[in-house]
């Protein structure tokens, strides 16, 4: 085996947003130079998100036209969060090309998380899209497969119905959320076979939360179902601030890791990421769910006479 897996890096984002004390800007840039140098390709590196709303992203700006200008023509893309029209503004003046605004599939989390119902949701999409005609919008739908407040995902006619939605404004991208860890393997397996059959022209990505030690093999299933890309985040660093019970992303090196040994070409280098994440671990009060980060460097080793 030697299948091309597109393994996104999102800690610099969903990661971050996370952690209440503020995480010096030249401690995210290293960690987000660390991660381009083990191999990535693509990394959501921040949100353009109200300060007062999420302190940790104050920095947003200036985050990005570093990066940007630093990375200019070297192969790598990079994008951001944005929860309104406001947010998508500021990234495209920043200097982006590609933005992820978020909408929730369930009501009940999208008024918690973006303080709005889904259709004015809706309505703020077409008017991105309208605004930045040219700027490539990848659409996060948070609580795919459940919610905090609403509960496991019951049937797949409400995805089904704000995809098309979607695309009647434009958006052809989008990134499946399991934003609190509700998935397991054989309904994941049912949503990207489904999504892909219907809109076999569209990209659809992944991003699953490891609340019940699912990450891997849910990330795995969705790769093997046909997922354009899967995101994970350095160290597990994360979870959603506005769904209880989110308490952590998947974990970058583990991820990359298995992938690596199972024959996929990530073409990450594990090594320089698990130094990465061991760096973002000692300089970062956060919760961290990724295993290899305690691992020793030189585990003990049980021979036999």
């Amino acid at each position: 085996m030697n299948k091309k897996v597109n393994v996104v890096e999102i800690g610099p984002r969903d990661g971050f947003q996370s952690v209440k004390e503020f995480i010096p800007t030249e401690v995210k840039l290293n960690i987000i130079d660390g991660i381009i140098d083990a191999g990535y390709k693509k990394v959501q590196i921040t949100s353009f998100v109200s300060p007062k709303a999420i302190p940790q992203m104050r920095d947003a700006r200036e985050v990005t036209e570093h990066v940007l200008e630093k990375y200019d023509g070297k192969g790598v893309e990079f994008f951001a969060l944005v929860p309104n029209f406001y947010g998508a503004n500021a990234a495209v003046e920043a200097g982006l090309k590609e933005i992820t605004p978020v909408m929730s599939l369930s009501e009940s989390h999208n008024k918690n998380n973006v303080r709005r119902t889904c259709q004015e949701s809706l309505d703020e999409l077409k008017k991105i899209r309208d605004a930045f005609p040219d700027v490539k919008i990848t659409q996060d739908i948070a609580t795919v497969f459940g919610c905090p407040f609403e509960g496991e995902m019951k049937s797949m006619d409400p995805l089904l119905s704000l995809l098309e939605k979607m695309r009647a404004i434009g958006i052809h991208a989008f990134t499946l959320c399991d934003t609190v860890g509700y998935a397991w393997p054989t309904l994941v397996e049912e949503v990207f076979t489904t999504v892909k059959k219907e809109f076999p022209e569209d990209e659809f990505n992944v991003h699953i939360h490891d609340t019940r030690n699912m990450g891997i093999v849910n990330s795995l299933t969705a790769i093997n179902c046909g997922a354009d890309s899967v995101q994970a985040a350095i160290a597990g660093l994360g979870g959603c601030p506005f769904a209880p019970g989110a308490t952590g992303n998947t974990s970058s090196e583990d991820l990359v890791y298995m992938l690596n040994k199972c024959g996929y070409d990530t073409g990450i280098d594990f090594d320089k990421l698990l130094q990465t994440a061991k760096y973002a671990k000692a300089n970062i009060d956060g919760n961290f769910s990724g295993h290899h980060i305690n691992i020793p460097e030189h585990p003990c080793v049980i021979t036999q006479d």
